[in-house]
């Protein structure tokens, strides 16, 4: 589960203030209030950038600031340029000498990171965002597009994902809508809520939920429940649905038995499951997988 939170992203609250001018000087500020409802102020645009998670790395390079990372987290793994850059650990684990080594003007960090406060004592500006639901991705977005210095960049990039998201849902199969779909994110087992951004998608592309937002984000949840809930799809990655059918009371549910399941490979399982810009390209491959179950009459 540590693994998966890099990948998801506290129901962010980010607002965004514009540039504004500092006192005597009159030197522009960029502010920023964060998921702690703390407000960053830097004196330029960031030029030296470190992201530990990965989502933000993904939104950092969607933004036009690629070329401005100097370090990631272990699992950032797109685009592929920033696989040469120096890897600094993760939410429990962050290298805080490498990263005060790298001399960044911004650390880019999920507000669950335990790094933050040591960070901040050696006086490195830390934003920290940790999106979950859809509404928090386009927050998150507009925050580090204020960070780097472009603001109308998020406007761009969410307009282009909401559209594909639009696009993807006109492409539903109609006897796939409605239907109640169990999101597994980890073996737990934990689960993909209706308030979560993967909830988000999938109600957007027509499709029920399991889980209700009443139960959390991702809640963990009792073995027993799924096997009442009896959903009429699963979908998890490879490695997560092969192991369904050795646990107790599992090999009752409908939807293994007559293989309504979509199984997602590694690549393909982190854009669904890490709240940034190829949220449209993961409702894609949602309608796809619903597509080929309906072809095939499942």
């Amino acid at each position: 589960m540590r693994k998966l939170l890099y990948g998801l992203a506290a129901l962010a609250s980010v607002a965004v203030a514009p540039a504004c001018a500092a006192a005597p000087t009159s030197t522009p500020t960029l502010a920023i209030v964060d998921d702690r409802g703390r407000t960053l102020r830097l004196a330029a645009p960031a030029r030296r950038i470190i992201t530990l998670l990965p989502a933000l790395t993904e939104a950092t390079c969607a933004l036009g600031a690629c070329d401005r990372l100097v370090g990631i987290d272990r699992f950032s793994n797109w685009p592929p340029q920033v696989e040469r850059l120096p890897r600094l650990g993760g939410l429990e684990d962050a290298q805080v000498e490498r990263i005060v080594s790298l001399k960044p003007d911004l650390v880019l960090a999920a507000s669950s990171a335990r790094v933050i406060d040591r960070l901040e004592a050696l006086r490195i500006p830390v934003l920290a965002l940790e999106p979950k639901t859809l509404a928090d991705t386009r927050r998150v977005l507009g925050a580090i597009a204020v960070a780097i210095g472009d603001p109308g960049a998020a406007d761009v990039q969410w307009r282009a994902i909401s559209a594909r998201i639009d696009a993807a849902a006109a492409r539903v199969p109609p006897s796939m809508r409605g239907q109640r779909v169990y999101f597994e994110v980890s073996s737990a087992p934990h689960a993909a809520g209706e308030g979560s951004f993967v909830g988000d998608v999938l109600a957007r592309l027509g499709m029920g939920n399991i889980v209700p937002a009443s139960m959390g984000v991702f809640p963990r949840l009792n073995p027993e429940y799924v096997v009442r809930a009896q959903p009429q799809l699963i979908l998890a990655s490879e490695a997560g649905l092969r192991d369904m059918a050795k646990r107790p009371g599992w090999p009752g549910l409908s939807a293994l038995r007559e293989q309504r399941t979509c199984a997602f490979p590694p690549a393909a399982y982190d854009m669904l499951v890490r709240p940034g810009p190829r949220l449209g390209e993961a409702a894609d491959l949602l309608v796809e997988c619903f597509s080929t179950l309906a072809k095939d009459g499942r």
